[in-house]
């Protein structure tokens, strides 16, 4: 069995780091976008964790929330990003205004499901 070692660790960060470098910064924004919307996720958790869940369909909602935003976000990242050759016809600018019309749906349903 192979042992692992640091060296091995920092070299898996250094590629990762020069290969994350050369990405465009509109899809940096996005993955920006989707970090703090799983945070707050995280932070929603971890507040129903410590207080309580009494108006359990308002964590639910905060939580489906940020977590649907963010999987809407990772589309728009997928249909962006300029290296992916399945959306290549598709302009940034639709994938965009998908991205605002779905957040509006998403948000009219969680808005419906707080009563």
């Amino acid at each position: 069995m192979v042992k692992s070692t640091s060296k091995d660790a920092q070299d898996l960060f250094r590629s990762l780091h020069s290969a994350y470098s050369a990405t465009p910064t509109n899809l940096k924004i996005i993955d920006l976008y989707v970090v703090f919307a799983v945070f707050t996720a995280l932070v929603q958790v971890a507040y129903m964790a410590l207080v309580g869940s009494f108006p359990f369909n308002s964590f639910l909602s905060g939580v489906l929330s940020c977590i649907g935003t963010a999987v809407l976000a990772v589309c728009l990242r997928i249909q962006v990003n300029k290296e992916n050759k399945e959306f290549k016809d598709l302009a940034p600018e639709r994938a965009f205004a998908d991205f605002v019309l779905c957040n509006l749906v998403l948000h009219l349903v969680i808005i419906n499901f707080l009563g």
